[in-house]
C-alpha cells in the first residue's frame, strides 16, 4: 500500500512507518493540488467574456476537473487492476497538457493575468510529473 508523501508518491521506509496509509484518492497530494488549481481555473473562467463561456472557459473548466476525476476514477479501479489506475493517470496527464494550451490561449487573449498563466503552467507541469511518478511507482 502506498504511503502519504510530499511528492504525492511514497516516503522512505522510516517515514512510511510513521505515516498513514492512503485510503482514498483524496489522500494523494497530487489530487489535492489538482483540485485546488481546478477551483482557481473555475473561478477565473467565470469572469471570461460571455462569448467564451461555452467555448474556451468551458474547455478550461472541463479539462481542469478531468484531472481530478481521472485520479479518483483510476484510484477506484486500482483495487481490481493496477494497470487500470495507470491508464487513468495517463488520461490525467493528457488533461494537464491540455490545460497548458488553454492557459496559453486565455493569457494571450488577455482573459487571465500573465502571472496567473505562468503559475498555472508551472503547476500543470508539476502535476504531470507527479502523475508520471505515481504511475511508475504504483505496483
Amino acid at each position: 500500500m502506498i504511503q502519504r508523501a510530499e511528492s504525492g508518491i511514497q516516503k522512505s521506509e522510516r517515514e512510511s512507518e510513521m505515516s498513514e496509509p492512503i485510503k482514498s484518492f483524496e489522500d494523494l497530494q497530487v489530487f489535492q493540488r489538482a483540485y485546488a488549481i481546478s477551483l482557481d481555473v473555475h473561478r477565473a473562467s467565470i469572469n471570461m467574456p460571455k462569448m467564451e463561456q461555452f467555448a474556451l472557459a468551458d474547455q478550461m473548466r472541463r479539462a481542469s476537473k478531468s484531472i481530478c476525476a481521472n485520479i479518483a476514477e483510476g484510484f477506484g479501479r486500482q483495487r481490481a487492476s493496477s494497470a487500470e489506475f495507470r491508464r487513468f493517470l495517463m488520461f490525467a496527464i493528457g488533461s494537464c497538457d491540455e490545460m497548458q494550451v488553454w492557459t496559453r490561449y486565455a493569457s494571450d487573449l488577455n482573459y487571465i493575468p500573465v502571472d496567473a498563466a505562468t503559475a498555472w503552467k508551472r503547476e500543470y507541469v508539476e502535476l504531470a510529473k507527479m502523475l508520471r511518478g505515481l504511475a511508475k511507482s504504483w505496483a
